[in-house]
C-alpha cells in the first residue's frame, strides 16, 4: 500500500492529481498540506476541500501552510490558466471547509517522525512548506520513503516571466534549492515532460462525458483551462500535476528518466528559478531523477478509472 502526503497549491491540475490519488485502490492519502502558489492560500484550502467532497474524503486532515515564499518579492499567480478561484471559477461549492490548526510544515515534520520510512511526499506546488519542514526536521529526507515533485524545466523552457523557469520553482526558488540540496534523490516531473504528454482534446471530451459526478466535476473545473489552452493552439489538456502523481501511483508507467545533479538558480533577470542540470561536470552525485517519458495511454486510463468511480 502506497502511503502519501500531498502538498498542493490547488489549481485545476492539482485537483485532478488529488482525484487520481484518492481513487487509487492501492493508495492511502494520510494528509494534504496547502501552500500558496497557483492562487493565494485563502483559495487553495477551500479548493482542496471541494475535491475531497467530490471524492467522499472530507475527513482527511488538511493543514494550511505558507502563504508567501521564503523571500519577499513580486510573484504572479497562475489565475490565467486556473481561473480567479484556482478551480476554473467553479460555482457549485458544497464542501465544508474545516482545516487543521497545525501548520503544514510542523505537520510534515511530525507525520514523518511518527511514521518513519512509510510516507511518500508528492509536492505539486511551490516547495515552501517542505523547505520550512526541513528546518524543523533536518532528518526529513531519511524519514520519508520518497519525494516526487512537479517542478523545474530541465531544458530551460520555462512558463513564467522568468523565461527559463517553471512556475513552481519560479514562485519560490530558495525553497526549491533547499529541497534539491537536502534530498539525495528527488523524482522530478518537469514542464517539458508536461508539454510532451497532453490529454488529447478527444480524450478530454470523453472523460467529461462519463456520466458520473466525478466526471461532471472534472468537466466543470477544466472548462476554463481547456478554453485557454485551445485558444493558444495546444493539442490537448496539459496535466503537469497528474503526471507527477502518476509517477508516484504507478511507477511502471514511467518509460524513461535521467539521473543528474540539479541546482536551482536564485539570481538572474531571466533565469531566477531555473532548474540547472549538471551533466557530470562537477563530479557530484546525482540528486534528481528527471522523468522524460510516460505511458500516455496508461495515464488516460488512470483518469478514466478515477472518474468512473
Amino acid at each position: 500500500m502506497l502511503k502519501l502526503i500531498i502538498d498542493t497549491d490547488s489549481g485545476v491540475d492539482d485537483a485532478q492529481a488529488l482525484m487520481l490519488a484518492l481513487a487509487h485502490p492501492a493508495t492511502e492519502v494520510a494528509a494534504v498540506t496547502a501552500v500558496g502558489g497557483n492562487v493565494p492560500l485563502e483559495n487553495v484550502v477551500p479548493n482542496i476541500f471541494e475535491v475531497l467532497h467530490v471524492m467522499g474524503a472530507e475527513d482527511l486532515p488538511v493543514f494550511p501552510g505558507a502563504r508567501e515564499p521564503l523571500l519577499p518579492g513580486e510573484r504572479v499567480h497562475a489565475t490565467e490558466f486556473h481561473g480567479s478561484d484556482g478551480l476554473g471559477d467553479y460555482g457549485e461549492r458544497r464542501a465544508r471547509v474545516r482545516p487543521q490548526k497545525e501548520p503544514a510544515a510542523v505537520a510534515l515534520a511530525r507525520l514523518a517522525r511518527e511514521r518513519p520510512g512509510e510516507l511518500t511526499l508528492v509536492a505539486l506546488g511551490p516547495l515552501t512548506n517542505l523547505a520550512l519542514a526541513l528546518r524543523l526536521e533536518p532528518e526529513l529526507p531519511r524519514l520519508l520513503a520518497g519525494l516526487v515533485v512537479m517542478g523545474g524545466a530541465h531544458t530551460a523552457r520555462g512558463n513564467t516571466v522568468n523565461l527559463a523557469a517553471e512556475f513552481n520553482f519560479y514562485y519560490d526558488p530558495e525553497a526549491a534549492g533547499i529541497v534539491l540540496e537536502a534530498f539525495p534523490r528527488t523524482r522530478l516531473l518537469t514542464w517539458e515532460t508536461t508539454l510532451a504528454h497532453p490529454i488529447s482534446w478527444e480524450e478530454h471530451e470523453q472523460l467529461g462525458d462519463l456520466g458520473t459526478p466525478r466526471s461532471r466535476f472534472y468537466r466543470a473545473i477544466t472548462a476554463h483551462t481547456a478554453r485557454v489552452l485551445a485558444e493558444k493552439g495546444f493539442p490537448g489538456l496539459l496535466i503537469p500535476d497528474p503526471l507527477a502523481m502518476t509517477a508516484a501511483l504507478e511507477p511502471a508507467l514511467v518509460q524513461a528518466s535521467e539521473a543528474h545533479r540539479g541546482y536551482v538558480e536564485t539570481c538572474g533577470s531571466h533565469s531566477r528559478g531555473q532548474l540547472v542540470i549538471d551533466y557530470g561536470r562537477s563530479g557530484r552525485a546525482a540528486n534528481v531523477e528527471v522523468i522524460t517519458a510516460l505511458d500516455r495511454e496508461g495515464v488516460v486510463e488512470l483518469f478514466r478509472q478515477a472518474l468512473t468511480g
